[in-house]
């Protein structure tokens, strides 16, 4: 059901790779609110994917873009502006990349290229979005950005390795960049702290299937689904919610508050 929440609103939304991602349902869901938007990642990653898809079927076009690059950046928001018809309203940033955990290599044996890599790629770049678009004005006023991230920015998950360290930077980027440019635009910031979802970067985690199951019967609610992210996102793009920024989110069925489930201590039991 749409209620024209983002109607006459103008986006970038990132990280679209197929229709298991996030960032899918989310560009979905802006799109029958009412919104316009283009749509960017990297080059190797639209190769992998099937954004072309999602652009045909949105109506938005697509400006590839390395979020490591400031030059691309800077063509990316240019772009945006030049096509969408003015200011941006909305940024989606669902990037996250960790080459330590694709090559299985324990938290205390780190590559540290690798980590640098996963450093610049999944958490400074927000720094890099949100600098170009300060220095561009690229922002409305009010506008909405929104970074997603994963509760193991604030507990220990063996499994997440680097990626913990990373979303913990995120979430600070995030809250800092959220003070200096609510006070001078009333831009606002926030992160939203995702159940584990079934996507194609999820899937690629060791031990993922087993969490999933795991926190589906700790959460009260049960795992937060990517269509229930991409509904969150919008209410976070729309007025609604023009007085929430520099806040770390939790989207997770009330995971984050359940120390431990009757399912759990059940299943323990039987084990």
């Amino acid at each position: 059901m749409a209620f024209n929440l983002l109607k006459g609103k103008r986006g970038i939304i990132t990280g679209a790779l197929d229709e298991n991602s996030i960032a899918w349902k989310v560009a979905q869901r802006c799109h029958e609110e009412g919104a316009t938007f283009t749509l960017t990642n990297a080059p190797i990653a639209m190769r992998m994917g099937e954004i072309n898809k999602l652009a045909a079927a949105t109506g938005a076009k697509i400006i590839p873009a390395d979020a490591t690059s400031v030059e691309d950046l800077t063509k990316l928001y240019t772009e945006s502006m030049d096509v969408l018809g003015g200011k941006i309203d909305f940024v989606l940033h669902s990037i996250g990349m960790s080459v330590n955990i694709r090559k299985n290599i324990p938290y205390t044996e780190l590559n540290y290229e690798f980590f640098n890599k996963g450093i610049d790629v999944s958490a400074m770049s927000l720094h890099k979005m949100l600098a170009v678009a300060h220095k561009l004005d690229a922002l409305n006023d009010h506008a909405s950005v929104v970074a997603l991230t994963y509760i193991a920015a604030q507990k220990v998950y063996p499994f997440y390795t680097d990626m913990a360290d990373i979303k913990s930077m995120l979430e600070s980027i995030a809250r800092t960049f959220g003070y200096h440019y609510g006070k001078q635009k009333k831009v606002r910031i926030n992160t939203v702290s995702q159940s584990p979802t079934k996507t194609t970067a999820g899937g690629g985690i060791k031990g993922f299937t087993e969490f999933y199951d795991f926190a589906d019967m700790q959460s009260p609610l049960g795992n937060a689904s990517a269509d229930d992210c991409a509904n969150y996102c919008v209410s976070l793009f729309s007025d609604l919610t023009r007085m929430v920024t520099m806040q770390n989110l939790y989207h997770d069925g009330g995971y984050s508050s359940t120390g431990v489930s009757a399912e759990q201590l059940g299943a323990i039991a039987k084990s």
